[in-house]
């Protein structure tokens, strides 16, 4: 079989010439203005142009035109030179520092000569945002427009208004980009401001130059960390934010390059080529450490070390997602038994720290990730193009140079890879036995539906192995039973503290303690200490009633109970309790002058 450094020069013309062809051309205008004559001046956007096109051009963007301090007209001529330029790019950047407005929703950059005297000279004096896109719409695969300019309207207190009605918001207005592949980045959200920072530069501009140019990063990524350094540092009052959409596939402003140096000519540069692809599968760090410990230099042995490199961020991120959680728990826990403020302060900051070093560590992760895919793609372009390559899935020979790996691929190492993958992206949660069955098939589906792809889920293939290995994260959503919560790649359960239980909706809510319950009065009985007959009562009652005594009968019962007699005696004038020793006799009669019942005393 050919050797694989035998195919020059076309190989090495791929090989060499990799990166500036799939990034294509790309093209650059840095505008800034600082120095408004009839504004305050700007301290910032000079020295922040300046930092975006030096970081541009170390990109490896082919042109990068820089301009500051123009005129309306002046401004107008350069963009209408930029848009020829445009016209056989792949990738077109505009970048703007300097005063912006809106004006009832539209956006427009305002020049340094520009008056504003009224609300209508901005027609005539401003450039519309809409003019800078057209610039850059001839590019092919990127537009991308960058506006350091949510800054607080410096005409605002002096510019009339021809029509009262008329909205001259704060900061940039939203806005949709009608043509595809176009992205607008704020500096801040539409309709509120951006800050200039302490330093010579804005914290947008110097986060932009950290992150905007990182190999082989995706640019929708590369704005994601952008914004998390802004909030950051602003003490979250300021939020850069992106207008747009892009398609499925990454889109770097800086390819990855692969090889800095020629490779060594290898006559066994094809068994390397095997040995490699079997590390891939196996893809842990001794499969790579095995590999390297026999091919240590070389084009491969570049592709391996960004594999060992990529575990190794992995692995750094899972350790301090763990030390993050110990630090959280820790402070919770001393919240909960209310210790010291000190104790409880000092616990706060390690979360915080522990917390800030596992962001740092997933960014980390995630470069090295987007980086390694980047390369492996290449690799596979490479391979494709080159008649004379093995493909992907031919296995070693037996007797391998390399240590420790299995020779041979059996379709359940195969079955046995795939499930390992799929797990690792959360599609399978089974055993990875190697065992192709109803649940492997439900989990390659599972990944097709939120991969976007096609694989056949029927068998276990190579095509599934690199498609699913080629994914840096999870791709299926991770689902968790009632009282289980999402904690990374796995489900923790949900621990209330005290007082708290978990309801239907899967979070702690406070119980309700139940009241004890109030005893029921008593029903009402009838006096058993009235010893009377029931012919007495009536008498006494009904003599009571009969000279409309009610009150009285219930007082005097009442002190007849203490006296200890119980019996009441009733007349015309009044009721009293019957003496102590006494008794009460019928005599018959009743009405005026005439008791019914008299008091006997023995």
């Amino acid at each position: 079989m050919r050797s694989l450094l035998g195919l020059c020069p076309l190989f090495l013309a791929l090989l060499f010439g990799a990166a500036p062809a799939l990034a294509g051309k790309r093209v650059a205008l840095v505008l800034a203005n600082s120095s408004y004559q009839y504004a305050p001046s700007l301290a910032n956007p000079v020295n922040d142009g300046a930092v975006m096109a030096k970081t541009l051009k170390d990109a490896g963007f082919e042109i990068v035109e820089s301009r500051h301090d123009l005129s309306a007209l002046e401004t107008r001529r350069v963009l209408r030179d930029f848009a020829d330029v445009t016209r056989d790019a792949d990738i077109a950047v505009i970048y703007y520092a300097g005063h912006g407005i809106e004006v009832e929703g539209s956006n427009y950059l305002i020049p340094v000569d520009a008056k504003l005297e009224r609300d209508t000279d901005v027609y005539d004096q401003g450039l519309s945002l809409d003019r800078v896109l057209v610039t850059v719409e001839p590019a092919r695969r990127l537009r991308l427009v960058i506006l350091d300019a949510c800054r607080d309207n410096p005409f605002g207190k002096t510019m009339k208004r021809t029509v009262v009605s008329r909205g001259i918001g704060r900061g940039l207005a939203q806005v949709e980009p009608n043509s595809p592949n176009t992205l607008i980045a704020y500096s801040a959200k539409a309709g509120f401001t951006a800050q200039d920072g302490d330093g010579a530069n804005s914290p947008f501009t110097v986060a932009l130059s950290k992150h905007l140019t990182t190999p082989g990063l995706d640019v929708r990524r590369a704005f994601g960390f952008v914004r998390d350094d802004v909030l950051k540092s602003t003490g979250n009052k300021q939020e850069p934010f992106v207008y747009g959409s892009l398609g499925g596939e990454d889109v770097p402003l800086v390819p990855v390059k692969v090889v800095t140096a020629a490779p060594v000519a290898n006559p066994q540069a094809a068994d390397i080529r095997r040995d490699y692809e079997l590390a891939l599968q196996v893809g842990n760090r001794p499969a790579w450490e095995a590999f390297l410990a026999q091919h240590p230099d070389g084009f491969y042995a570049n592709l391996a070390k960004l594999q060992v490199e990529k575990i190794g961020a992995e692995q750094a991120h899972a350790a301090a997602t763990e030390k993050a959680k110990q630090a959280e728990a820790e402070r919770d826990r001393l919240a909960a038994l209310g210790a010291q403020k000190d104790a409880q302060a000092k616990a706060a900051a390690d979360a915080n720290a522990a917390e800030q070093a596992q962001l740092a560590a997933q960014k980390a992760k995630e470069q090295v990730q987007q980086q390694a895919a980047a390369a492996e793609q290449q690799r596979v372009n490479l391979a494709a193009v080159a008649p004379g390559a093995a493909p992907a899935s031919t296995a070693s020979p037996a007797g391998s140079s390399v240590a420790s790996l299995t020779p041979t691929t059996t379709p359940v190492d195969l079955s046995r890879l795939v499930q390992t993958e799929l797990g690792r992206v959360g599609c399978f949660s089974g055993q990875a036995d190697g065992n192709w069955n109803t649940i492997s098939r439900r989990s390659l589906s599972q990944f097709n539906r939120y991969a976007g792809t096609k694989l056949d889920v029927k068998v276990a293939s190579t095509d599934a192995l690199d498609t699913v290995k080629s994914k840096p994260s999870r791709v299926c959503p991770l689902v968790c039973e009632h009282g289980f919560k999402a904690d990374g790649d796995k489900c923790t359960k949900i621990v209330c503290r005290e007082g708290y239980a978990i309801n239907d909706d899967n979070a702690c809510e406070k119980q309700r303690i139940a009241k004890p319950a109030t005893a029921k009065p008593a029903t009402a009985k009838r006096d058993d200490g009235d010893e009377r007959s029931a012919r007495q009562r009536r008498q006494a009652g009904g003599a009571a009633g009969g000279y409309g005594a009610a009150a009285g009968i219930a007082a005097a019962a009442s002190a007849g109970r203490a006296s200890g007699g119980g019996q009441i005696f009733c007349n015309g004038g009044s009721c009293r309790p019957v003496n102590r020793g006494c008794h009460l006799e019928y005599r018959g009669g009743g009405g005026p002058g005439n008791d019914a019942n008299a008091e006997v005393c023995n």
